[in-house]
């Protein structure tokens, strides 16, 4: 009977965090779709990432410490309900208003059920041993789902349509959704303290601010009275945030764990690479399908590679910690993202996936594989062992925010760059000032731009090349930025980063690596798993 329970609950975390990390990877191949569907901007589909990265990174703290206070199945269900329910909004949507306003609640249902997966089994599975055997089945099967999001997400845009992508979270919601009412156990930490909802209301005022103002800027400029407000409200919710978390009794984000060098090394270069990453990842299917002509299913298809050399990489990478100390990877594993990040920027119009972009996610692939693991383990060996796994979900909230940022300020520069460069392109070509106008207006579309009909065929030609080199252009300074960045988090580790090795915890984290592998969208509960036993007494 026991055997059977334990496979329930793998079953139900399993398929549950699956729903959060297909459903980030694949919203961006459908992005294309969705601008076409709603005659969309940019500043509109950076929204549709935005509103649930935003809300996903500012409560995934407060989700994971209400699980342990009012119960980690409760909160498992509310967010399943939450999350499907808002993945049928998002597929029914209207308008791309709705869409946005349904992925923020979407954002809200991630931040209860990805921290509470894993708690879950924290608490179904007490034995060492078997804890960490039953980590490596969820992260095993939770990195497939990971690699397959995107293809699966392309197939369904081009056979079906972008309202599937959402959709498809119904029926494994109701799978879910009974396996978990009717097979996994309550549990809650009985000492668990109060939760810190004034943290995570001010974080997310912060961040939304934020976010608002970058978005608002790259379509409008900075001089407009809403982005200086937005921007001013931004910078007193942040002071707010930090002075609460300061002077709180059980704050979401103790301050105190940064005095860590390692810790704060650890966690500036989270936020650089990170941010990359998720820039280029946001940018990348709109320029392959946009400008290069692939179809969605072909997109996704594209990044398979990149999640496949995460997978396979990452317990390997995770013993040199062990062996080199941690700054060495983490100055080689980042370095090696960066060059990758320049390769992208080098292709231009027409060659094969191959040619062009192909080397590019191989690089990124290994560049990420060698960094990931060691990182967690960095991590969560920086600080005493009853914070390592606050430590571990604090750094994943960083991986979020960091996406949160970077899809901001890099659609802003990509707006700012493309405009200028497409005026100075169409120039030359004396069109008639109707037609230019109407151009003009469409800016905000980038290559989606639709060409005035009233144009000579050959004259619409050359303004659509016009287009697209100028949005590739842009696409190549977002991709210098990101590599910039990636060689940035390498040399934050190289000063930062203390050299010697760490050997005590080794062992134990090696379960928990291809569980944090998931790089491009990590969850970890706010007491790891792996630590469970000891950070807390676990009563079922």
């Amino acid at each position: 009977m026991r055997i059977s329970t334990e496979r329930w609950v793998l079953a139900a975390t399993i398929l549950g965090s699956s729903m959060v990390f297909i459903d980030g990877t694949v919203v961006n191949v459908a992005l294309p779709a969705i601008q076409q569907a709603f005659d969309a901007t940019v500043g509109d589909l950076q929204w549709v990432v935005e509103s649930y990265a935003l809300l996903l990174a500012a409560l995934i703290l407060v989700g994971g410490a209400l699980g342990d206070k009012v119960g980690r199945r409760r909160i498992f269900v509310a967010g399943l309900v939450l999350f499907a329910g808002a993945s049928l909004w998002c597929g029914l949507s209207p308008s791309v208003e709705q869409l946005i306003l349904a992925r923020a609640v979407q954002g809200i249902g991630g931040a209860l059920l990805a921290p509470a997966s894993l708690a879950i089994i924290a608490a179904e599975f007490p034995d060492e041993e078997a804890r960490g055997k039953a980590i490596g089945t969820w992260s095993g099967f939770t990195a497939i789902t990971t690699a397959i999001g995107p293809l699966l997400g392309g197939w369904l845009v081009d056979n079906a349509s972008w309202r599937w992508a959402f959709l498809i979270n119904l029926p494994i919601a109701l799978v879910v959704g009974w396996i978990t009412l009717r097979h996994v156990p309550e549990s809650r930490d009985r000492r668990a303290g109060a939760v810190d909802w004034p943290g995570g209301t001010l974080a997310a005022l912060a961040l939304g601010a934020l976010v608002y103002g970058l978005v608002t800027a790259g379509e409008r400029g900075f001089a407009r009275p809403e982005v200086v407000v937005a921007l001013l409200a931004a910078g007193i919710a942040g002071a707010a945030f930090v002075w609460r978390e300061k002077s709180a009794h059980a704050p979401m984000v103790p301050f105190g764990l940064f005095r860590s060098r390692n810790f704060s090394g650890a966690n500036a270069l989270t936020l650089l690479l990170y941010g990359a990453l998720y820039g280029i990842l946001f940018f990348f299917p709109l320029v392959f399908i946009q400008v290069h002509g692939y179809s969605a299913t072909a997109a996704g298809a594209a990044i398979v590679p990149f999640a496949a050399l995460l997978f396979l990489l990452s317990r390997w990478a995770g013993g040199l910690v062990g062996k080199v100390g941690p700054r060495l990877p983490l100055v080689v594993g980042p370095s090696i993202t960066g060059v990758g990040f320049f390769l992208f920027s080098l292709p231009g119009l027409g060659g094969s996936y191959w040619t062009t972009f192909f080397p590019a996610v191989l690089l990124v692939g290994i560049g990420m594989g060698v960094t990931v693991a060691p990182l967690t383990t960095t991590v969560m060996t920086s600080v005493e062992e009853r914070h390592a796994g606050l430590a571990s979900g604090i750094n994943n909230a960083v991986s979020r925010v960091a996406a949160v940022l970077a899809i901001a300020v890099l659609g802003a520069i990509a707006a700012a760059s493309f405009g200028p460069a497409l005026q100075e392109r169409i120039a030359p070509l004396d069109l008639p000032p109707a037609a230019a106008a109407q151009i003009r207006a469409q800016e905000n579309r980038l290559a989606e731009i639709e060409v005035p009909q009233t144009l000579q065929p050959a004259t619409q030609a050359q303004v659509e090349e016009a287009i697209d080199r100028s949005f590739v252009g842009a696409f190549r300074i977002v991709c210098w930025i990101c590599a910039g960045l990636a060689f940035g988090s390498a040399a934050f580790a190289g000063l930062i980063l203390e050299k010697r090795r760490r050997r005590g915890r080794e062992n134990l984290l090696a379960t928990c690596r291809s569980a944090e592998a998931l790089a491009v969208h990590p969850a970890a509960p706010k007491r790891h798993p792996a630590y469970a036993g000891k950070l807390s007494r676990t009563e079922h």
